[in-house]
């Protein structure tokens, strides 16, 4: 999918108070994560070594960015994300269940490919903390999915009363509705989970779609998720009906962790069973990490539904397609 304009779009703000607003939203909204879920912020790596095994997959195919590093005598990828990364910090330092982490996660996903919401470039809050085996459940895990709501629409309105302009947007929906994803197939077996996605968010508001990476009664899962860290029968996502482009946006992907127990059963259902000799596998599997939860928050992403934008580009700087510049260009719409 490329770029596009919707139809009549204009930014709100100008460039220099975009600006100025992304800076204002990155700090209420963090200080709100942080004392809604218990968090301490921590300082996280821009690349791992692949023997690690810490390394995000994604879906699997896609390519990490790479180099050596001479003077250590070591290689490097830089992450996708830090979804493993954290849970071996939680275990390093020593945290209490109840209490966790997060961080700025910065990543280059060179396959991606961009469009209004998607980019090279990522940027996310990481968060990560620890649970007991009586709060892995998915109570748990949906008043979490709650708080992390609670505390976007509470920056909204932050945001909305520095910068009135911005008050001719709806209100954000703080009334999660949870929904599975083999519900939505049931319901919508014709469409594509985008397409189901999009319906749904535009239904409710704001929704969380629960159950995703393994397979539907299609055959097929709902989106890809890798199998060594969440759990696919408890995780999922929190999207948000974007009425500047009439779509559903991804702001969170999160969930509980997988168990020493599921992730043995995910190694061999998603057929990554050599990964049992990398060391955080190893010792997840011996039962040695804590059992988490935890996610990512989409910076830009989130930049992008307060203000009111159409393309992440308007909120962030990476490298965009002829076409895509082109198509700014002649609205006079800046991509930074």
């Amino acid at each position: 999918m490329q770029s596009f304009i919707p139809a009549g779009y204009k930014p709100a703000l100008t460039l220099y108070q975009t600006q100025s607003a992304i800076s204002l939203i990155k700090r209420v909204f963090q200080d709100a994560l942080a004392r809604e879920l218990n968090l301490k912020r921590v300082s996280a790596p821009l690349f791992v070594e692949p023997s690690s095994g810490l390394n995000d997959d994604l879906n699997g195919v896609e390519r990490p960015v790479a180099f050596d590093i001479p003077a250590a005598g070591s290689n490097a990828q830089v992450v996708h994300s830090l979804a493993k990364w954290k849970r071996m910090a939680l275990y390093r330092y020593d945290i209490h269940p109840g209490k966790g982490i997060y961080t700025d996660m910065n990543a280059i996903r060179r396959d991606e490919e961009p469009d209004n919401l998607h980019s090279v470039y990522v940027d996310q809050w990481d968060w990560e903390k620890v649970i007991t085996p009586e709060t892995r459940t998915t109570f748990t895990l949906y008043q979490t999915v709650n708080a992390i709501v609670g505390a976007i629409c509470d920056t909204q309105l932050t945001v909305r009363g520095k910068y009135p302009q911005l008050c001719s947007m709806p209100l954000l929906n703080r009334n999660v509705t949870f929904l599975t994803a083999q519900g939505l197939e049931d319901e919508y077996p014709e469409l594509t989970p985008k397409q189901r996605e999009n319906l749904a968010a535009k239904k409710y508001g704001t929704i969380f779609i629960e159950g995703i990476g393994g397979k539907l009664r299609s055959g097929k899962p709902h989106d890809g998720r890798a199998p060594d860290y969440d759990d696919w029968d408890m995780n999922g996502d929190i999207l948000f009906y974007n009425p500047v482009l009439d779509a559903a946006i991804e702001i969170s992907s999160m969930g509980i962790r997988v168990s020493p127990e599921s992730l043995d059963r995910q190694l061999t259902l998603a057929g990554c069973d050599d990964r049992r000799a990398l060391p955080f596998h190893k010792m997840l599997l011996e039962g040695k990490l804590p059992l988490t939860m935890g996610g990512g928050i989409g910076q830009s992403r989130l930049c992008m539904l307060l203000l009111g934008k159409a393309h992440i580009g308007e909120v962030q700087s990476s490298i965009w397609d002829e076409h895509t510049k082109k198509v700014f260009e002649e609205a006079d719409i800046t991509l930074l």
